[in-house]
């Protein structure tokens, strides 16, 4: 778990780390994060002088952010955790804003990261599997049930990999950083390669490598193109695990999408800008709007 305490302008003033401890089952993962939250506040109060005046959290799986209910982790295997009432009751009251984990990231690369001054962008992080996050002027769209910018389960290759979610040849079975660990590790006859020694495989001229990385590319690519014919946003922001190979994914990646652009206005494709803080900032940006609005209110 990561956390920080976020300025009103979104400044990272503070950052912890913590294990999630999901082994030892979803009431104890709940009571660390209350009792992390509790500890960041005291921070707060001790080295700043006043306390935190709203918080926000980032949880992956299902969200009704308006409910304020953690709904499901597969991962975490909690169901139907009514986090925004207990997390204000462990602080003191304050008002608590509840968000999913990728639409939180995009709502900070979007607003204070590589998608700053883009009225429309789409986030898609490359990890364990392959999220988005639909950014519209300055929000984060989660359409009518909380799925909008599940693009990682856009069926890509009708015949390819059995995909989780029952279907096949989702992009996510093809092109997330599990992925290519798995085809690299295949690939090169070690159970131990990951993604990233594809990647460094692939700067050093390795055939089979650069025949994997590839296949990634050119799936990910079909799946962008899908998205931004639906979505035509200006900028395509890029991250997560696979994102760390610089120029060797967004120089081939580029190519792939402008080859397969026909009628569709190219967007700029970019890495992101916040790494692994992105959660954090924008579970404060997610706080800082709810302040807001309740002032405006």
């Amino acid at each position: 778990m990561k956390a920080a305490l976020v300025g009103a302008d979104g400044t990272l003033l503070h950052e912890a780390r913590r294990a999630t401890g999901r082994k030892r089952g979803a009431d104890a993962v709940v009571e660390t994060i209350l009792a992390f939250a509790a500890d960041l506040r005291a921070h707060g109060e001790e080295h700043f002088g006043e306390s935190a005046v709203a918080a926000g959290v980032a949880v992956p799986g299902i969200v009704d952010a308006e409910k304020g209910i953690a709904v499901y982790s597969a991962n975490l295997g909690w169901r139907d955790v009514p986090m925004r009432a207990l997390l204000s009751q462990r602080l003191g009251g304050i008002p608590v804003a509840l968000g999913h984990d990728v639409r939180t990231g995009g709502l900070a690369e979007g607003r204070i990261g590589a998608g700053r001054g883009a009225d429309r962008f789409l986030f898609v992080p490359l990890g364990t599997g392959i999220a988005g996050a639909i950014g519209i002027a300055g929000r984060i769209e989660a359409g009518a049930h909380g799925y909008a910018g599940e693009i990682g389960h856009i069926v890509v290759r009708p015949e390819g990999p059995d995909c989780g979610c029952g279907q096949r040849g989702c992009l996510e079975t093809l092109a997330s950083a599990s992925a290519v660990t798995r085809a690299w590790a295949a690939a090169s006859g070690d159970p131990e390669a990951d993604a990233a020694d594809c990647a460094k495989a692939v700067e050093s001229g390795d055939p089979a490598a650069i025949a994997v990385w590839r296949d990634a590319v050119d799936a990910l690519a079909a799946g962008l193109v899908t998205a931004l014919t639906l979505l035509d946003p200006s900028a395509l922001i890029i991250g997560g695990g696979l994102a760390e190979a610089g120029e060797t994914l967004f120089t081939p990646l580029r190519a792939a999408v402008e080859e397969r652009v026909k009628f569709q206005k190219l967007p700029h494709i970019v890495p992101a800008a916040l790494g692994d803080n992105a959660g954090c900032l924008g579970a404060g940006l997610l706080a800082w709007d709810l302040l807001a609005t309740e002032v405006s209110a």
